[in-house]
């Protein structure tokens, strides 16, 4: 995988281009003070809790041990009530003196051990971890006073603790779904215009018209760090002005087996399954787009290379359906299927999807990191789609377009053709057509290398953003 890291069909998908649609209802921060950086006004301090503030975080310390988490505690009350049957998602960051376990809750302050809409423990720990807690919110039972808290108790019964918490954040899930797309600052090449404005300014304006103000997909793997902070920021940022983020998964065992550019992944499948559980726990039931594991299945066969079985492989993304499915019931995941000149044989195609959990799926995707142009990646789907229809039900799917705008590249060297070829081009930019694919998207990212070959500058390797190739996918030149 190519890791982050045409007559008249053009013209119709020109006529498609994303005119960006108004935004879903922002969300509304319920947390007046959740970043702390002039105080900790707002949060009370009950019992035996002190809280301050120390270096922009809110500090909160047990004077004494207790025998109940709330006898040190800290509330604070949401700027409006929950509306029963919504869902929502509290998320902060929180690091301890010494590893113990907290709870938080989200409860009603006229009735606070009744009708709690959220009671979570917490594991914490000497380092700073991202916490993501999605829930329902509960009706009241006692509709005199609605007004609702939010509280952190660190109360234990032989150790008086210390947390220190920040990035408080409570936002509702919009109703309803976003058509608009996420367009992210925090995108590689986003980042580089930001950098690079005064120094390279012509190069950063065309990157930024050309690339950085579109909706990109976020990879996410095992060069996230924290992976709840990553995917709940990603998340979040969207959420918060009403838009629909897009994440691909890319972290599977044997990753990247048969090109081996972007290799690496989870250690095993026990460990890929912790991971792929935290993922779509910081997702939670917030509305997104996830693109499943780039190339595992049409690579399966690859793991044979290092002595791995592919039925293994469509194991672990069976798995990965299934709590996607169960943890974040509003993403809309589309199992990766590689591209419409890899598996010849559709039949065998729809054979491994279908072990791979593309009944937990809304359907699938294609043409992620390659050239192939939209409509003879059009044709092949729908070939797919109608082999998945007996067995699975209608299935949808998406086409990425980032770079298929001059086509595929051809040379006489075909095996290395996906890797950095020279004149390529950005294909349509991302829309919702009317018919055929669910979405056109960029999934890779525009300038993003491919691996340490073809016309990537020397030392870019797979997922560095380099401007030298986005300008060529710009100007569709070497």
């Amino acid at each position: 995988m190519r890791l982050f890291t045409v007559g008249s069909v053009l013209t119709a998908l020109a006529a498609a281009v994303l005119i960006a649609p108004q935004p879903a209802a922002a969300a509304t921060q319920l947390v007046a003070n959740g970043t702390f950086a002039a105080g900790v006004s707002g949060w009370k301090q009950i019992d035996q809790a002190e809280v301050s503030a120390d270096a922009g975080r809110m500090k909160v310390r047990a004077k004494a041990a207790v025998d109940q988490p709330w006898k040190a505690m800290t509330a604070t009350e949401t700027t409006a009530t929950l509306t029963p049957g919504r869902n929502y998602t509290l998320s902060f960051d929180a690091q301890a003196s010494q590893a113990f376990t907290a709870t938080t809750t989200v409860q009603y302050l006229k009735t606070p051990g009744q009708a709690q809409s959220l009671n979570r423990q917490v594991a914490l720990t000497t380092t700073s971890k991202r916490h993501t807690f999605g829930f329902t919110a509960l009706a009241p039972v006692d509709t005199s006073d609605l007004t609702v808290e939010v509280t952190f108790q660190i109360g234990q019964q032989n150790l008086a603790p210390t947390v220190w918490f920040d990035n408080v954040s409570l936002l509702e899930t919009q109703p309803t779904r976003p058509t608009a797309l996420y367009v992210s600052g925090g995108s590689n090449p986003a980042r580089w215009v930001a950098a690079n404005q005064a120094t390279d300014p012509d190069r950063a304006r065309a990157i930024e018209s050309n690339i950085a103000t579109k909706p990109i997909f976020e990879w996410f793997g095992n060069w996230s760090g924290d992976l709840t902070a990553a995917v709940d920021t990603y998340v979040g940022a969207a959420q918060t002005v009403g838009r629909l983020p897009m994440l691909v998964a890319y972290n599977i065992p044997n990753r990247d087996a048969c090109a081996t550019e972007s290799t690496g992944g989870a250690g095993n499948a026990a460990a890929y399954h912790t991971w792929i559980t935290e993922f779509a726990g910081a997702i939670g039931t917030r509305h997104a787009i996830v693109v499943l594991e780039p190339d595992a299945v049409a690579a399966a066969p690859c793991v044979t290379k290092v002595g791995k079985n592919p039925e293994d492989q469509y194991r672990m993304l069976l798995d990965a359906t299934q709590v996607l499915k169960a943890t974040a019931p509003n993403t809309w995941v589309y199992l990766d299927a590689g591209n419409s000149t890899w598996v010849q044989n559709k039949s065998d195609l729809v054979e491994r999807l279908g072990k791979a959990g593309i009944a937990n799926t809304r359907g699938f995707a294609l043409n992620v990191s390659n050239y192939n142009l939209t409509a003879h990646t059009e044709a092949y789907a729908a070939d797919v789609k109608n082999l998945l229809a007996a067995a699975y039900g209608t299935k949808t799917y998406v086409i990425d377009t980032s770079r298929n705008g001059n086509g595929p590249y051809s040379d006489s060297t075909p095996g290395d053709n996906w890797c950095n070829p020279p004149g390529r081009k950005l294909g349509a930019a991302p829309v919702k057509p009317s018919g055929g694919a669910e979405y056109l998207l960029w999934v890779k990212v525009p300038g993003d290398s491919d691996g340490q070959c073809g016309i990537a500058p020397p030392n870019t390797p797979a997922g560095t953003f380099s401007p030298d190739l986005a300008m060529a996918l710009i100007n569709g030149t070497p």
